[in-house]
């Protein structure tokens, strides 16, 4: 059982390493290379380490494997990368078209005023939007095994990560009831 286990880890950080590894590749194939159509290929490439990763982890459950910590750890790199992977990728990709493809410099975030309250309340969003794409993977890894009993470790990874969005929200928020002025 511990072997199941490692290995679906193991599978968490390939598929992590994977991610990045398709968009250096591709970011790389745009820029240096300037093969536009291979870099589509490659980029296009980077949510299917997702779906093998959802495959591997329902494949497991779905034959008699027990639900454990690692199932929930697949199901929070699942919800963040949908939520915010395109992020990901194109924060890489306005550094990489600065630096390899003439661009203009990276837009950064506000750092005061009513923007930067503004920036901070859609990146807990985001935040939030992740924690619940978790809760819908897990829901459904819950349904595919059908008992709940055996599924409860799964939501283990839940409550620190509700915790973190907690005090988030308290982080973000305060930036719009107490603003930070520029300073001169």
């Amino acid at each position: 059982m511990r072997e199941r286990e490692d290995t679906l880890i193991a599978a968490i950080i390939a598929c992590e390493v994977g991610f990045w590894v398709l968009l250096v590749a591709g970011l790389a194939a745009r820029y240096l290379l300037r093969r536009r159509r291979l870099s589509t290929v490659l980029l296009w490439s980077v949510p299917l380490v997702d779906v093998a990763l959802l495959a591997i982890a329902v494949v497991d459950l779905r034959g008699g494997g027990e639900a454990h910590l690692a199932h929930g750890l697949a199901a929070v790199y699942l919800g963040v990368s949908i939520v915010l992977g395109h992020r990901m990728i194109r924060w890489a990709d306005q550094r990489a078209h600065h630096r390899f493809g003439g661009g203009p410099p990276p837009v950064r975030a506000p750092r005061t005023g009513a923007a930067r309250a503004a920036h901070e309340r859609r990146t807990w969003l985001e935040h939030l939007l992740a924690y619940a794409a978790t809760a819908a993977i897990l829901s459904l890894f819950t349904l595919l095994v059908g008992d709940v009993d055996r599924t409860l470790p799964l939501w283990s990874v839940m409550r620190p990560w509700g915790l973190a969005v907690v005090i988030d929200f308290v982080i973000s928020f305060s930036y719009t009831l107490f603003p930070r002025r520029e300073t001169r």
